[in-house]
């Protein structure tokens, strides 16, 4: 339930958003998988972000490492669990790709600065809905 009112906020503001990633919404998934279990995608957090190329980064970059982190959780969800949310992944070579494309977006410092901060702000909208 905590990621059902994250991830969508944040989705929604990437969305919005001059992505310069290919990155695929999970919010489908997320909602299959709680209808699955009884329950209705619960209403998101209000999120906003300052609009620039090294905030855009850092909210992918928690929303791809979210992607990544919940395929290797999959594995420990039992067989008669939905999953679908935890195993929407990516495709082969995506997760490398991201990498290397925010490695080449990362200009400086002050650039980076901004990406970790942006990154924080997403981290603590997850918290806020746990």
């Amino acid at each position: 339930m905590a990621h059902a009112r994250a991830l969508p906020a944040v989705e929604a503001w990437l969305q919005g958003q001059d992505v310069a990633f290919p990155w695929r919404s999970r919010r489908e998934a997320l909602a299959a998988d709680l209808a699955a279990l009884g329950h209705e995608m619960p209403e998101p957090l209000p999120f906003d972000l300052s609009e620039d190329e090294a905030t855009r980064w850092g909210a992918l970059y928690v929303t791809e490492g979210s992607r990544l982190g919940g395929v290797m959780l999959a594995r420990q969800v039992g067989e008669d669990l939905p999953r679908a949310y935890l195993e929407s992944g990516f495709g082969s070579g995506e997760w490398r790709a991201f990498r290397h494309a925010l490695d080449d977006a990362a200009v400086d410092p002050a650039w980076i600065d901004r990406a970790v901060a942006a990154a924080e702000q997403v981290f603590g909208l997850y918290r806020r809905a746990a």
